[in-house]
């Protein structure tokens, strides 16, 4: 192997759900390789703002206005993207919803949100994508959540979405491996700076009774994400598919989580 694995120049990378947090670090650390970025997501200032810090960075990168639950608002995106850049090299499909809830708080309506937005949202992606991808060679990532093997008090509705999207990535991994198609899902653990970590793990209590059970005894940092993220689409990845990879710090070892402290503390908010 020759050359440097991680320079992505040339190549054509998109992300959903990329205005923010991990999804944004994970596209910055791309266009930093040198990719050509394009970035969906529902709010159209947000995503062009997203667009634009990347285009300080001296990459070429776009920004379209998508909701992950409409099939042709997101088939335009990748139209759009496709015609700009050319095939998709890496895809990163992160767009999700989440919130504290018993299940006899939760309404069937409040579960289906999440449910339509997270794994409605991947299978849209992913499925609309495909006349999009390059074959061979292109790798997708979905960004998945410890809720879908650990059963975690008030958060059923994210268990179940997640659970989904994890099947999403194996199943899809038999299906396209022959066309040279890798897809892998990445859990991410408390990341700092992050809406999620901030949901769960509100106030300062929260958040140091969270690092404090992380076997490394840290809360993780986006790059920590970012570079799996660029790992797996690398050339170093080139034999990985259907894998689902904890970036967590061994938090998933330590088993279910309670996070009934955090539900009270965003109640008050």
């Amino acid at each position: 192997m020759q050359g440097n694995p991680f320079d992505f120049s040339g190549r054509h990378v998109f992300v959903a759900g990329g205005s923010g947090g991990i999804n944004f670090g994970i596209a910055q650390a791309f266009a930093r390789a040198g990719a050509s970025l394009s970035l969906i997501s529902r709010s159209a200032d947000r995503v062009e703002s997203a667009a634009s810090r990347l285009r300080e960075l001296g990459i070429d990168a776009i920004g379209v206005a998508a909701d992950v639950r409409q099939p042709d608002a997101v088939g335009r995106a990748f139209s759009q993207a496709a015609a700009r850049f050319g095939p998709i090299d890496v895809l990163v499909s992160g767009a999700a919803g989440n919130f504290l809830a018993k299940a006899l708080d939760m309404s069937p309506n409040a579960f289906k949100t999440v449910v339509d937005i997270d794994l409605l949202g991947s299978f849209n992606v992913l499925r609309l994508s495909h006349e999009h991808l390059r074959k061979p060679g292109a790798c997708i990532i979905q960004i998945s959540a410890s809720q879908a093997s650990v059963a975690t008090p008030y958060q059923l509705h994210v268990s179940a979405a997640k659970a989904g999207i994890d099947m999403l990535t194996r199943g899809l991994a038999l299906e396209w491996g022959a066309q040279g198609i890798r897809i892998n899902s990445i859990i991410p653990g408390p990341i700092q700076e992050t809406e999620g970590l901030r949901r769960l793990a509100p106030t300062p209590e929260t958040l140091k009774a969270m690092a404090d059970r992380v076997p490394l005894k840290r809360l993780g940092k986006i790059e920590d994400v970012s570079r799996v993220a660029m790992m797996l689409a690398s050339d170093w990845g080139s034999y990985i598919t259907g894998t689902v990879i904890a970036v967590d710090g061994g938090l998933f070892l330590t088993g279910p989580r309670d996070f009934s402290a955090a539900a009270q503390a965003s109640r008050r908010d």
